[in-house]
């Protein structure tokens, strides 16, 4: 199955990279755009308000034509945005080119991970679904700081073009294996009629307060390492919590294909609170360690197990549904690190941004529990009860009058 489906991880990890690497080079952006740091943040804001928008509301149009043609429309435009910000002369320029990236990032995760689960036989569904995890995971893991290494021996414009070299990349194995892509059933309304259902709306709630809580917080790891004496060990946090994010999804799906995602629900957001709570404790380093590679781990493993619990019996609505929780995801990202920003600005010290990760964090995780709940609910609901053989039709007899045994008919 990996073979068939690499160039979708491809695509997700170009689009990991993109949506981290600008914060380790907003300094020489500003510096080359003539523009202040703040003004080239909102470069950020607009990728992830284009992510939020396009992925629900333009997947399904896309789709219409063929799976194969909104992936490559998709990872063209984004790739395209890409390019513009290589090339952006002023600042008006780079923001719209981030506006261009983010809407095609959107829909190329939507499409992407419903493809995948479409060319997976159902016995390996959570599988096709970490896999896109898998690459948007190991593009921040491993993208990112080799980003920020070559816009510091290089510059910023290489960087990103490192970025649409991988979408490149990705975009020609795509195209080369078009023909194996298949077809999407299109969604059976528009868009936002799958918030209709509660169990869509509460996993999409815990899919924005997981981002706020995980991704939020991960902003301030090194600012939070140094307020703990630990600013030696940065990078190894940084490494930690990437290898645990990288593991995590490269392992759950098997987890979720034997287990399905009911007990994920409750672990893997208690996981998350067992983290941040041993960095607000103790500041011992084979601790934070260890509580890095948990964090990383269950925060990204979360991903396609929100997916599995909130898409396996609507297959035909998979692709909205995950529009909505990706774009939570990521709007909660921005939210943690704007409500992070906001703590440290009216006084707070770093080492206490743990303990506030644990509100939304436990929120969560109430309602995890409750789509877990309700996902077997649904499974009880929808199983079709087993009928006795000679319920719902008349007795057959033979000649003499004597009953036939049932199922023997044809």
């Amino acid at each position: 199955m990996i073979r068939r489906l690499w160039p979708l991880v491809a695509a997700a990890a170009a689009l990991g990279v993109d949506a981290y690497v600008l914060a380790g080079v907003l300094p020489s952006i500003a510096d080359s755009l003539a523009a202040t740091v703040a003004a080239v943040g909102l470069g950020v804001t607009a990728f992830t308000a284009a992510y939020a928008l396009a992925g629900p509301l333009l997947s399904g149009a896309l789709i219409r034509r063929s799976a194969a043609a909104a992936l490559l429309i998709a990872l063209g435009v984004f790739n395209l945005g890409n390019l513009l910000t290589v090339l952006a002369p002023r600042i008006e320029v780079f923001l719209a080119s981030r506006v261009l990236a983010g809407a095609g990032a959107g829909v190329l995760t939507a499409v992407a991970t419903a493809t995948a689960t479409a060319m997976a036989p159902d016995r390996q569904r959570g599988r096709a679904m970490a896999l896109v995890t898998f690459g948007l995971s190991t593009g921040t893991v491993v993208g990112v700081p080799i980003g920020m290494l070559v816009g510091d021996r290089l510059n910023w414009r290489w960087t990103m073009g490192l970025v649409v070299a991988v979408g490149l990349v990705s975009m020609v194995a795509l195209a080369a294996g078009a023909r194996t892509i298949p077809p999407l059933p299109a969604p059976p309304g528009p868009a936002f009629t799958v918030l209709r259902s509660p169990r869509t709306l509460v996993g999409t709630a815990a899919a924005f307060l997981l981002g706020v809580a995980s991704l939020g917080l991960y902003t301030y790891l090194l600012p939070l390492a140094e307020s703990r004496g630990l600013q030696g060990w940065g990078f190894a946090l940084v490494w930690a919590w990437g290898i645990g994010g990288v593991t995590g999804s490269a392992l759950v799906g098997r987890a979720l294909d034997a287990y399905g995602p009911r007990p994920l629900l409750i672990a893997l957001p208690a996981a998350l609170l067992a983290g941040f709570a041993a960095f607000w404790l103790c500041a011992v380093p084979a601790v934070w360690l260890a509580a890095a590679a948990l964090w990383g781990a269950a925060g990204w493993a979360s991903v396609p197990t929100l997916q599995q619990a909130l898409t396996a019996d609507r297959p035909r609505e998979a692709m909205p549904i995950v529009a909505f929780q990706m774009a939570a995801m990521y709007l909660g990202s921005a939210a943690g690190a704007a409500a992070g920003s906001s703590l440290l600005a009216h006084g707070a010290d770093p080492h206490e941004l743990p303990a506030w990760a644990l509100a939304p964090t436990a929120l969560a995780l109430v309602l995890t529990g409750r789509l877990g709940a309700g996902a077997l609910g649904a499974r009880r609901e929808n199983a079709v009860p087993a009928t006795p053989p000679t319920a719902g039709r008349k007795e057959q007899r033979g000649p003499d009058g004597t009953a036939e045994p049932q199922g023997c008919r044809p």
